[in-house]
């Protein structure tokens, strides 16, 4: 079992930043990836941002160029650095850990989730 525990949510402003970090409680080896994703109440979670071992980064679309997803290994920790905030960034955000499994699949663990609250 992986707990994930997340950190830095919070409200602020329009045009404003934030920081949101995520530590695993145990090393989670190399064939793995760690993410963001964000909810709002009645729709589906969404993806932000996922990075993998290596330090390869997808981004959803509309937080490209405002947000930066980056991992410390020896800390088993991801972060979010969210600039130019928009009130469309409000959700609670998740971190993932995705653990491949050897022969295919994997094993997912979720963080409990950080509100973050953007005001125009």
């Amino acid at each position: 079992q992986v707990q994930l525990m997340e950190s830095g949510g919070g409200l602020v402003q329009a045009g404003g930043s934030l920081r949101l970090s995520c530590t695993a409680s145990r090393s989670i080896g190399s064939d793995n990836a760690m993410g963001w994703y964000r909810q709002n109440p009645g729709k589906q979670r969404e993806l932000v941002a996922v990075i993998n071992f290596g330090g390869s980064t997808t981004y959803a679309d509309s937080v490209k160029g405002r947000f930066t997803i980056s991992r410390d290994n020896a800390k088993n920790t991801v972060y979010l650095q969210m600039n130019n905030l928009k009130p469309e960034d409000t959700a609670v955000y998740y971190c993932k850990a995705q653990l491949l499994r050897k022969f295919g699949g994997s094993y997912d663990y979720w963080g409990q989730g950080s509100q973050v609250t953007v005001s125009s």
